[in-house]
């Protein structure tokens, strides 16, 4: 095992491999109409999901699995490009449209997404170290602080008042 594993500095891929597991990752999504991969987290591990977003530029539908925890009835990711300096596309989206559709293994989800605010920061970011005990050493890998993003359940709107695109990727 290389050194710099072995005192906890995180090994990342070239960023041209974590681009194609994604993109594999989304088509399995589609090729399958869904039926592999999304899951739900489990003790000690992140689920998947698939957030949908408005583009903020274009106003265009968006989407992008995401890896998840349960917080309650809301749904706790990273605002991570692949541990990469830039800040991902679809966390730039929700901050102009922060109403957005998540689809988990067992349904879909109407949701509005926040930061977590300085009080629930702390407590969701040792979650998160819970299932990656180098979450700290990663995120030292970006210039900027790591958002912890919040997705909370819509208030006031059903899951089935959304048209559902499958188009999407």
């Amino acid at each position: 095992m290389p050194t710099d594993q072995r005192a906890g500095k995180p090994w990342l891929p070239p960023r041209w491999v974590i681009r194609f597991a994604w993109s594999v990752h989304r088509s399995l999504y589609r090729v399958t109409g869904g039926r592999v991969g999304l899951r739900r987290p489990r003790p000690g591990h992140w689920g998947m999901l698939r957030l949908t977003t408005v583009g903020r530029r274009t106003g265009r539908r968006r989407s992008v699995m995401l890896a998840y925890f349960e917080d309650g009835r809301n749904l706790v990711s990273l605002a991570m490009n692949g541990w990469g300096a830039a800040e991902p596309s679809w966390w730039l989206n929700l901050r102009a449209h922060p109403d957005a559709t998540v689809e988990l293994a067992d349904g879909r989800r109407l949701v509005r997404a926040h930061a977590a605010t300085a009080d629930e920061r702390p407590r969701l970011w040792a979650r998160w170290r819970d299932v990656d005990p180098k979450l700290d050493s990663y995120a030292a890998l970006r210039p900027a602080e790591t958002a912890v993003v919040v997705l909370a359940p819509r208030p006031g709107v059903t899951a089935s008042a959304e048209p559902q695109d499958d188009r999407l990727a």
